[in-house]
Formats: C-alpha cells, sequence, structure tokens
C-alpha cells in the first residue's frame, strides 16, 4: 500500500517526522524559547536547506540506496498545485523528493534507517553553518 502512495502524501508525512526530529534537536542544543526555537529550526525546514541537503546526498553513491533514490523521486516529479512561498520551484521540488523520502522510510517502518538519514541531514546543515 505505501509503495502505492503519490509523491505529495509521502512528503506529507515526512515533513511532519522530519520536523519532529529537528524540534528535538534544536530543543537539545538548549534553546527555550518559542521565538528563538522557530528561528533556530528554520535552516533546518527550510525548502533551501532540505534542496542542499538531498544534492549533496547524490554527489555520492555512498549514502542513498536505489530504492531511496526512486521515492525521492517520486516526490521531487509528483506535479503538485502548492507553490513554493519563499524559494525556487527547483528548491521546491527536492525538498518535496526528500519529505517524501522520510515519509517513505516511516511508513514502512524502516526507522533506523529514518533516524540515520535525518540525523546525517542535521549534521551536514550543521557543518554548512560552521565549517
Amino acid at each position: 500500500m505505501v509503495d502505492l502512495l503519490n509523491g505529495s502524501a509521502l512528503a506529507y508525512v515526512g515533513d511532519a517526522v522530519y520536523e519532529m526530529y529537528v524540534r528535538k534537536h534544536v530543543v537539545n542544543c538548549g534553546i527555550t524559547q518559542p521565538n528563538k526555537l522557530h528561528k533556530a529550526a528554520i535552516k533546518y525546514v527550510e525548502a533551501a536547506g532540505q534542496a542542499y541537503i538531498i544534492k549533496k546526498w547524490l554527489e555520492t553513491d555512498e549514502v542513498l540506496t536505489p530504492q531511496e533514490i526512486e521515492f525521492y523521486k517520486r516526490g521531487r516529479n509528483h506535479k503538485s498545485n502548492t507553490k513554493a512561498k519563499n524559494a525556487s520551484i527547483g528548491d521546491y521540488r527536492q525538498a518535496t523528493g526528500f519529505e517524501a523520502l522520510i515519509g517513505w522510510l516511516h511508513l514502512t517502518q524502516q526507522t533506523d534507517r529514518e533516524r540515520y538519514l535525518i540525523e546525517l541531514a542535521i549534521q551536514t546543515l550543521d557543518e554548512r553553518s560552521n565549517p
């Protein structure tokens, strides 16, 4: 059943799952004020950040499996009626693909792989901010 879901449905789930990990991460960084929590989370959840992550992962054959790339592409290529608010259409589509991949991992109960890729995503963006 999960393998038949379209990219938008997978991204819908992936967005929520990824957001929970990000919120946990920023709280664990010691930030406690709601406004500062939101500002700290933006770099992780914005389309440009997610597009950066997936671009880095696709530069090497060592991060994603062929099946994971397939589900990323399903999300990236899905025709959506939603428009990017603060992102280029390219970044928005790549971010949707990233979220679809996370959603697929979650719905197929690949918890260890889900956790690994999300932690790698957070690390990738942290390294980008603090070279």
